[in-house]
């Protein structure tokens, strides 16, 4: 039985009834069920057992795997490169100082970390919601507005570094 508001596919990972979980009044999808976090390429959440150098290599895999996924699959992440690249150039072409190259690697930073982080959104929101919900578009709108905010806060980093370099260039 699909639970109410999951799409088919997201209700056939709740099977199993977790002991002694309790559920919430009015908590009508997650009561006495639990969603399997497997993926169907076999990858399952990391348990706490003791430190080994394959995990995290493993670990290390999955990342840039991700990396990979976001450059394939989202438009704004190639504006984003694009943005890097430039921003990459201009440092290296004007010789910025030490102070400045830690503001810029930083902006850079941020953004592509609200991306990574708008996307998984995103593809969480899809599975649990696949139909038009107000909730889920909210979610999904302050998302890519985090986005928005890094961007703009890198274009400040970019203006006050770059802009000055600029202008006493075009000015000579």
């Amino acid at each position: 039985m699909p639970l109410q508001g999951l799409s088919r596919e997201a209700s056939r990972w709740t099977t199993r009834r977790l002991p002694g979980r309790r559920a919430r009044a009015g908590d009508r999808r997650a009561r006495g069920r639990r969603i399997d976090l497997s993926s169907e390429s076999g990858h399952r959440p990391s348990s706490r057992g003791p430190f080994s150098v394959a995990a995290r290599i493993e670990s290390f895999r999955h990342a840039f795997s991700g990396m990979a996924s976001l450059l394939r699959s989202e438009h704004n992440a190639w504006i984003h490169l694009a943005a890097t690249i430039f921003a990459i150039v201009l440092g290296l072409a004007f010789g910025i100082g030490r102070e400045e190259w830690v503001a810029i690697v930083l902006a850079i930073a941020l953004v592509w970390t609200a991306e990574a982080v708008n996307t998984a959104i995103e593809a969480l929101c899809d599975v649990v919601s696949p139909d038009h919900d107000p909730r889920i578009k909210r979610a999904k709108d302050v998302a890519a507005g985090a986005v928005l905010f890094s961007a703009f806060g890198a274009l400040g980093v970019g203006i006050l570094v770059f802009l000055p370099r600029l202008l006493a260039l075009v000015g000579s």
